[in-house]
């Protein structure tokens, strides 16, 4: 017969999303409604290595559900890649009387957790994990919808329609880059929502001449004097796009980059919402000895899967979207 859980931890790593602190809160509430005691593993492994943890109960985690970032801090951590480090992970999670461990985050967190999992089995220490997907780029393989993205969305959104007043005012050019450095979801996303003139993205090659070129010059036939064109991280140097723009077609862009601002603010309704249920399924397939999982959405619906099912997954971009975004832009000469 399994032994009943009695006590979890709880940990955010890799980048901070909006939403992190929601999934803390049902992961301990939660934890605390079936009788599990809590703890709260500061600054992702690197917290789990150096002991660095704090018990929880409902009051530690009130009044953080509209809250951005995370109250447990998040970092990346070389030294858990080693056996050592995974070592003494191990022998804090024996301290505190660990039996799972829930990560919020992405791969690299997910693949840490299940290295975790493992190497506690070669010491005949049973101690399940469970992964909540948490990024605002939206690119984990597992699951259609990442905690943070919509708030992320929503902040570049925000951003750019302030943006567009002051260059329509002085008709320019307005070149923005927002986060993505492998996946174009949140560039294309916010592109359709402001009816940017142009869109790039890493996963498709960039053609200047019609990608760009072609756009802001039937924008200008067409009565435009202002064009903003929305550049994911990893599709180019919008400095250089930028000065590009200035040689082929003649008018002065400014760039922006958004950076860091994209991953703070209060989430939205939707990200807190998802948290929450993640963190709640997520203790629920701990209770049930259901662990080395993920809990991830597939066609809007939570779904548990196997961990080291859901880390062979691959997205797959649908491009179809990026045609509604041409035929938004092409059918109306560039207008928004």
């Amino acid at each position: 017969m399994d032994q009943k859980v009695k006590r979890i931890g709880v940990l955010t790593s890799g980048g901070d999303a909006p939403g992190m602190n929601a999934a803390i809160r049902a992961v301990v509430r939660s934890a605390l409604a079936r009788g599990i005691s809590c703890v709260g593993i500061r600054r992702g492994w690197n917290g789990l290595i150096g002991s660095d943890f704090i018990p929880m109960d409902t009051s530690s985690v009130s009044h953080i559900i509209d809250k951005g970032g995370t109250l447990l801090y998040t970092a990346r951590s070389d030294e858990f890649r080693t056996v050592e480090g995974q070592n003494k992970a191990l022998s804090t999670c024996k301290l505190l009387g660990l039996d799972a461990i829930v990560a919020i985050g992405g791969d690299g967190t997910f693949r840490g957790a299940l290295e975790l999992s493992r190497r506690a089995a070669e010491l005949n220490y049973k101690l399940q994990v469970a992964g909540i997907p948490a990024t605002i780029d939206n690119d984990i393989g597992c699951s259609h919808y990442t905690i943070g993205f919509d708030t992320a969305c929503n902040t570049a959104i925000e951003c750019i329609d302030k943006l567009r007043d002051t260059m329509q005012s002085h008709e320019r050019c307005s070149v923005v880059e927002v986060m993505g450095r492998h996946a174009g979801y949140l560039a294309l996303s916010v592109g359709i929502s402001v009816g940017a003139t142009a869109v790039l993205i890493p996963e498709r090659e960039l053609n200047f001449e019609q990608d760009i070129v072609d756009k802001i010059r039937r924008a200008r036939l067409a009565g435009t004097t202002h064009y903003m064109v929305v550049v994911a991280e990893g599709a180019g140097s919008t400095t250089e796009i930028s000065q590009r723009i200035h040689e082929e077609v003649g008018i002065d862009p400014r760039v922006t980059v958004l950076g860091h601002i994209q991953r703070g603010g209060s989430p939205s309704a939707k990200d807190r919402e998802t948290a929450s249920c993640m963190g709640y399924n997520a203790v629920q397939a701990i209770a049930e000895h259901r662990g080395n999982c993920v809990v991830a959405t597939q066609d809007g619906r939570l779904t548990v899967m196997e961990m080291e099912e859901a880390l062979k997954m691959k997205k797959t971009f649908h491009m179809e979207r990026y045609q509604i975004l041409e035929s938004l832009i092409n059918n109306n000469c560039g207008l928004v």
